[in-house]
This record gives C-alpha cells, structure tokens and sequence, in this order.
C-alpha cells in the first residue's frame, strides 16, 4: 500500500503537458493570421510596357527638354547651370509654363519634357528630394490650373474627368536616364 500511496504523491506533481503543443500551434496560427506588415511604400511611377524591340531616336528640340543632373557629390546642373535644390521647383514651373514667352524655355506646357539623370554615387536623400521638388512643380502648376478653371484644389477627390483635363493641358512628362558609373558625370 506504500508503493501505491508514493506512486500517487508522484502523479500529482506532474503537469499534463500534451496539449501544450496544441496551444503554441494555434497562438503561432492567431498571430500569424492576425499580424499586418507594414509595407513600404515607395514612389509611384508609372513604367513604360517592356518591349523587345530597338527604341527608336525622337528628335526633340533642346529648348523643351528640361535637364537635371545629380553628381557623386548630390550637386545639381540643371540645363547645364549649377542649381540650388531650393531654386530647382519654381525654376521647373517657370519652364513648363514659359509665362513670358522666352525662347530658351518650353513652347508650351504638353511639349514640356523633364529629364532626370543620376549618378549612382548620388545619395538616396538627395535624389529623393529633387524627384520631389519635381513632382512639386507639376503639383503646384496643376493645383493652379483647376483653381482657375474649377475654384477648387486640385486633389485625388475631383472626378476623375477633372483630374485628366487638368493633366492633359500640363502632362506629367518626367524622363530618368540610366545613372552613370560613380564619378562619371557625362
């Protein structure tokens, strides 16, 4: 009767651990299923379809196209004249637009085109920042067009109808060439 007694005493000490595993599988599941991930969003760029083909060469006049070059160093040459990144978004407006007439700038807002070119050794910060004084300038001249024509702010809640004239009197023509080697600035 002792040896039944000890045996007892034993069995209440231990902790029935079989279904543990059970209980970790499906809080795994739970928080597997219940988790977001945050994802990263970055700039929305619509890309051209990819094609086998050769492109073929447009010949553009010089005076539409609005070039912007970022070097290893994160300086600016915009048509070839060194840049403040501050000056770089109304001096972007002053070109698409061309309100004074000049010659050297853009013939009228849908022959506007802006190309954007890089070094590799250019900082992430940098390039960032002058993609955003961009888009800015054509933000700005958007939001200026359809308070004049609409009286109202041009945002994502205008009917899309609204969104597209605006858009087609000033197209989004930004063109970003292949970035040069580190240093190489050509």
């Amino acid at each position: 009767m002792a040896k039944a007694s000890k045996a007892r005493d034993l069995m209440k000490n231990e902790i029935n651990a079989s279904s543990m595993a059970d209980i970790a599988f499906l809080l795994l599941i739970f928080f597997l299923v219940t988790t977001t991930v945050a994802e990263d969003k970055g700039i929305t760029v619509k890309l051209p379809p990819w094609s086998e083909e050769e492109a073929e060469e447009l010949k553009l006049k010089s005076r539409n196209v609005y070039s912007v070059l970022v070097n290893a160093q994160n300086q600016l040459l915009v048509r070839n004249q060194p840049m403040d990144i501050n000056d770089l978004r109304d001096n972007a407006k002053e070109f698409i637009m061309n309100p004074s007439g000049r010659p050297d700038l853009a013939e009228k807002p849908t022959r506007a085109i802006i190309s954007l070119k890089n070094d590799r050794g250019t900082n992430y910060r940098t390039y960032l920042e002058v993609y955003n004084e961009l888009k800015g300038a054509y933000n700005e001249l958007w939001n200026e067009l359809c308070q004049r024509k609409y009286g109202k702010d041009y945002s994502d809640e205008l009917p899309f109808a609204v969104r597209k004239s605006i858009q087609d009197e000033i197209p989004l023509v930004l063109s970003e060439a292949e970035p040069t080697s580190f240093g190489e600035e050509k």
